[in-house]
């Protein structure tokens, strides 16, 4: 038994589908204030470092209270996201406490390690700005000083308090557990688009802004499939296309899972080469950024488990060198069942794993097929090595047929009480039960509600409904 989505056949029919609607980029308040204009307390401007903005950056002198202070404007009272540009060449958090207008509004924001002076990286917070003028002020609560800060960007585009990924920041693995920046055990919970390829159109705004609002998502998975008419086919296309979706998951504080969907073939070292040149591109853009996951192989088949670790240890080290402290994913043998669906086992991934820091097997299940010795499997595994479960249904492994909420209720129990984190798939409105709109549904605008949702989106929105837990002390 094999967990896997597509037939070749069923992916021929689909071929089909229409391909129109991707999401259009919607216009951001976003004001940016360059840090050497600001008002510097302890710290000079400097520009002996590359890769910053304007015409300098500030280095905070190393002690406790020192600080940079920006006139802020805001056009009206409200949410306001603030994301400091910053580089840190040490391996110390240098934290600060984030003020508004002499208020503290966050209390020791991570400015963690960046590799290099000259490596930048941005740190998330978000705030309530008074209309008109606002003092934003940003002090150094450690001997070790601040980092060295280029610029601040304020967002007051419909910002919410609370955002996944504002509170989050950069996330690592820590042990076998997925943390914040905090160094706190998180799970993210969220859904995975279909083929991008075929289901674009169920992919824009209106649909977006109900995944991230109405269905409280922390997470979109973003499925480009490699082959089956999907990235080998135009990869300009389709590396755009990822580009957007990460761009929408940004806007709405949602962390971006970019997910290379290889299955046929199902050896990923077939397509070595262009997931080098892919990943190379998307990590390079977007590594400033705190919300983006690299998933470099979602599900493996037909190819024993020292040549999957043998490609995660060739693609690693690509995304290092544009991104060092992304968060990679890498999917299992057996169509990412652990082994379980090649009559294999966790223990190859155990007794070999991956030398590589920073990164999470993935598993894959669909409740209405694998149950007992799945789930066995994953409890096992859960206290060896760092998971998440990027895709799963509660129908059977075609992603169709009856749902068994049953057992898909025992799988996210577990998630909950370990907290690994899932995707489930997909947000579109294929016709098949798995997906879970109704046929038709994205031809329109309206996504938000129960009405427009199979049994099967009315059970995992549900799910996804309640609140977070993500703890930042």
């Amino acid at each position: 038994m094999a967990i896997r989505w597509l037939s070749p056949l069923v992916a021929a029919t689909l071929l089909a589908a229409p391909t129109t609607g991707q999401a259009e980029p919607q216009a951001l308040a976003i004001t940016t204030y360059q840090a050497e204009s600001a008002t510097v307390s302890n710290g000079l401007v400097e520009s002996n470092h590359a890769g910053y903005t304007g015409s300098g950056f500030v280095n905070y002198d190393n002690e406790t209270g020192s600080h940079v202070e920006f006139s802020v404007t805001a056009a009206a009272a409200g949410p306001a996201t603030l994301s400091f540009r910053y580089a840190n060449g040490t391996t110390t958090n240098r934290p600060m406490t984030i003020a508004v207008n002499g208020t503290t509004a966050t209390t020791n924001l991570a400015f963690p390690g960046t590799g290099a002076w000259s490596t930048w990286r941005t740190a998330t917070t978000t705030v309530t700005l008074a209309a008109g003028t606002n003092r934003v002020r940003a002090t150094a609560t450690t001997s070790n000083g601040g980092p060295n800060v280029d610029k601040l960007d304020v967002d007051s585009g419909g910002a919410t308090t609370g955002r996944p990924a504002d509170v989050n920041g950069q996330l690592h693995v820590c042990g076998v557990k997925l943390c914040n920046q905090y160094g706190k055990p998180i799970q993210l919970r969220g859904m995975s688009t279909h083929g991008i390829q075929w289901y674009s159109q169920c992919i824009k705004t209106q649909s977006l802004d109900a995944l991230a609002g109405d269905w409280g998502a922390d997470i979109l998975r973003i499925s480009m499939y490699v082959q089956e008419g999907g990235y080998e086919t135009d990869p300009r296309k389709f590396t755009d296309m990822v580009h957007g979706y990460i761009e929408e998951a940004t806007k709405r504080g949602m962390y971006a899972l970019v997910d290379w969907h290889q299955l046929d073939p199902g050896d990923p070292n077939a397509n070595l080469s262009l997931a080098r040149t892919f990943f190379t591109e998307v990590a390079q853009r977007h590594r400033d950024k705190t919300n983006i996951i690299y998933d470099i192989a979602n599900e493996p088949n037909g190819v024993s488990w020292a040549g999957i670790k043998s490609y995660a240890e060739q693609m690693i080290p690509v995304i290092r060198a544009q991104d060092p402290d992304g968060v990679v994913f890498v999917g299992t043998h057996g169509w990412g069942s652990l082994g379980v669906s090649d009559g294999r086992t966790e223990a190859d991934i155990v007794n070999n794993p991956i030398n590589a820091t920073n990164f999470m097997y993935t598993f894959h299940f669909y409740a209405a097929s694998h149950q007992d010795e799945y789930f066995a499997a994953l409890q096992r595994a859960a206290t060896r090595i760092p998971l998440f479960v990027t895709e799963f249904g509660t129908q059977t492994y075609t992603g169709d047929g009856g749902n068994d909420f049953t057992y898909s209720q025992k799988y996210l129990d577990f998630l909950a009480a370990n907290k690994i984190g899932w995707t489930n798939w997909n947000y579109s409105d294929d016709s098949r039960s798995g997906a879970v709109f109704k046929p038709g549904t994205c031809a329109g605008t309206t996504f938000t509600g129960t009405g427009v949702l199979k049994p099967a989106g009315v059970w995992v929105r549900d799910r996804m409904r309640t609140p977070d837990d993500f703890p930042t002390s």
